[in-house]
Formats: structure tokens, sequence, C-alpha cells
């Protein structure tokens, strides 16, 4: 049991210990965020190719630690449509700061991306199928110093998401 400043957690218990905990990563979007994950995490999680996060998470660790970024995408061959799908599908990521994680209750956060656009969303997800796009994104995270990318594909089809990164994009980082 666990009574804690923001949260309370009652007979919790793990019972099967593996051998040898797993390394706890951090996410972290700002400098005090990083710097907490720098003091207390074994890796970085991140959604920006941010490289001033990752400067001062490093700065406040020892060690050469992992650095994931998350690239959210929406592939497909019809752009129009892709921005309409991630658009449905992942509307939070046009948010702007704390406001896609801090909202009380899902209807606080359908008023909130209400009137959240196509256009907005092109902003900040990489929609369609644009080869040098997709490599722009993947190499602003590598350029930052983030040394593993993961993606995250935006929609129901997953299938063409993977067919086109295994012929298009991983190729070129192999």
């Amino acid at each position: 049991t666990h009574y804690g400043r923001f949260y309370t957690v009652e007979n919790a218990r793990i019972y099967t210990l593996p051998d040898e905990l797993p390394p706890l990563m951090v996410a972290a979007s700002g400098s005090s965020a990083a710097e907490m994950a720098g003091r207390l995490g074994d890796g970085l999680i991140s959604t920006a190719p941010d490289k001033e996060v990752v400067d001062i998470f490093q700065a406040h660790g020892s060690g050469s630690r992992p650095r994931f970024g998350q690239m959210t995408v929406c592939c497909g061959s019809d752009v129009a449509a892709a921005r309409r799908t991630a658009r449905d599908h992942w509307p939070t990521s046009a948010l702007h700061g704390e406001l896609n994680q801090e909202l009380p209750t899902p209807a606080h956060f359908e008023q909130a991306t209400r009137d959240v656009t196509s256009d907005m969303i092109a902003e900040v997800i990489v929609c369609g199928n644009d080869v040098d796009e997709h490599r722009r994104q993947i190499d602003a995270f590598a350029d930052a110093g983030f040394d593993h990318v993961y993606l995250h594909q935006v929609g129901p089809d997953q299938d063409a998401f993977f067919k086109f990164y295994a012929q298009e994009i991983l190729p070129a980082y192999q």
C-alpha cells in the first residue's frame, strides 16, 4: 500500500518478480521533466525531436542511456485522406502544451479538439507516403540526439504502414 501526494495504491503486489528489474524509461517534453528523467531514469522517451530535452537529460545523469523518440505517422497514398484519418483518430496531437495530457475527462478532450483541422494535424503528424518527409522527420530525431525512433501509426490500415516502411523507409537505415 502506498499513500502518496498524488495517488494512493492499496494492496498492490507483483507476484512474480523478474530476476533483473527492467530499465525505467521516463517521458519528458520540457526542461524540468528532462532534468528529472536524467536524474532518475535509465532512458528517455519524448514525442518531439527536441535537442534541448536530450541535452538536459544527458547532463543530469551518467553514462550513455537510450533516448527514444516517438514519431507519429498516418501512412496512405491519399494525403488528404491520411490527414482526415489522423484527425479522426488522434486529434489531441494538435493540442499544445499540457492541454493534451491534463484534461480531466474524455468530454473535455472532445471539447478541446472540436476545432482541430486536418491542416493542424499535418503540422504535427507525418501524413501520406512522401518518403522524403518521413525520412526528414526520422533524421530530425537523430539530429536532436535520439538513438531510437519508434513509430506510432495512426488509423486502421496497419498493414499498409508496415508494407510502406518495410519497402520505402527502413532500408535507408539498415
